[in-house]
């Protein structure tokens, strides 16, 4: 399985942007995905994801009423919009995939070691 992710780039406080992560490699409706951000010298931090139907999604905190996560079928890809970004939403963001399975351990959408397959990160520098 491959993820890519695009669509970062430098945008003021209040602006909003869209992330895509472009996924291959197995079929869509076996992918959940997750986003992840890290900031220089900061941990890694879950963002948001959304489950393998789409249906359903989960947000930390800090982004949440801001951020949705978005599964679109048609074009392989979940999308990241971002809304009213702050610059503390500066950071590399990062896609992750979890792979369907008959596996019946509870779900941890926040747990970055619960994903199987990681993308290279798109950079998002919010200025003020």
């Amino acid at each position: 399985v491959q993820l890519q992710a695009s669509g970062g780039g430098l945008v003021q406080a209040g602006d909003s942007l869209r992330l895509a992560c472009k996924t291959s490699g197995a079929s869509f409706g076996s992918i959940a995905v997750g986003w992840f951000r890290q900031a220089p010298g900061k941990e890694r931090e879950f963002v948001g994801a959304t489950t393998w139907t789409g249906y359903s999604s989960y947000y930390a905190d800090a982004v949440k009423g801001r951020f949705t996560v978005s599964k679109h079928n048609a074009e392989n890809t979940v999308y990241l919009q971002m809304n009213t970004l702050k610059p503390e939403d500066t950071a590399v963001y990062v896609c992750a995939a979890k792979i369907a399975s008959a596996d019946k351990d509870p779900y941890r959408w926040r747990d970055g070691l619960w994903y199987d397959y990681w993308g290279q990160g798109t950079q998002v520098t919010v200025s003020s």
